[in-house]
């Protein structure tokens, strides 16, 4: 017993010491690449966006349905010709239904849960456009905050042999990629966000949010 309390905490520390090395290694590129894009910037734009989004959280010992959502906030675009940095802020709804789960025994039950997030999120986003003005296709990436604002979740009583299951921390950290369109003040956007961290407070049970999104924006500066 103490051999395999031992293998497992070396595996817990090993996995978060590789998902902070990750996200260190992530924001540091982000940080250079936003610093060398400023100190070039050419064009500053201000807007407001709203949108959905089709999420979903992956876990290890589940099934699961997509759930949607919604999105609204505000962007900034600092940049020059080509190159620019997208930071954001806006508030959005993510959730999951789980649709049945494996049991201690690895058996799979039908059982259903649901769960919902209400968060704040920061992405900064680094992209390249092709085109005119007024008319221009741009493609974009980069790390994105997930601060959980609220969360609510209920679960059938078949859940309830999965102790700590429903335990959820306060953040979560991803990576946004996807691609847009400009057309004079009007833009559109359609992004991947997939979670590169653990949502739950159990070190037993892994859950990693994931969705797709699809924006309206309006630029008003």
């Amino acid at each position: 017993m103490i051999i395999v309390l031992k293998v497992r905490y070396k595996q817990n520390y090993n996995t978060k010491k590789k998902s902070n090395t990750m996200k260190k290694f992530i924001f540091s590129i982000v940080f250079l690449a936003v610093g060398w894009v400023t100190s070039h910037a050419q064009t500053f734009n201000l807007g407001i966006k709203a949108g959905v989004n089709l999420a979903k959280i992956n876990a290890d010992f589940a099934s699961e349905e997509n759930r949607l959502g919604y999105q609204i906030g505000a962007w900034a675009r600092i940049g020059g010709a080509s190159f620019y940095v997208q930071p954001e802020a806006y508030i959005g709804s993510k959730g999951n239904k789980f649709i049945s789960f494996t049991n201690n025994s690895n058996t799979e039950i039908a059982a259903e849960g649901k769960v919902k997030f209400t968060t704040l999120d920061i992405p900064v986003l680094l992209g390249t456009k092709f085109g005119s003005k007024n008319l221009n296709v741009r493609v974009m990436a980069g790390p994105v905050l997930s601060l959980i604002l609220d969360d609510s979740s209920t679960f059938s009583s078949a859940y309830q042999q999965a102790t700590d299951f429903d335990n959820y921390k306060n953040q979560a950290f991803g990576i946004q990629a996807g691609a847009g369109v400009d057309v004079g003040a009007i833009s559109v956007d359609l992004r991947y966000e997939a979670g590169l961290t653990n949502i739950s407070k159990s070190e037993k049970y892994k859950q990693t949010p994931n969705l797709f999104q699809l924006s309206l924006g309006f630029k008003i500066l």
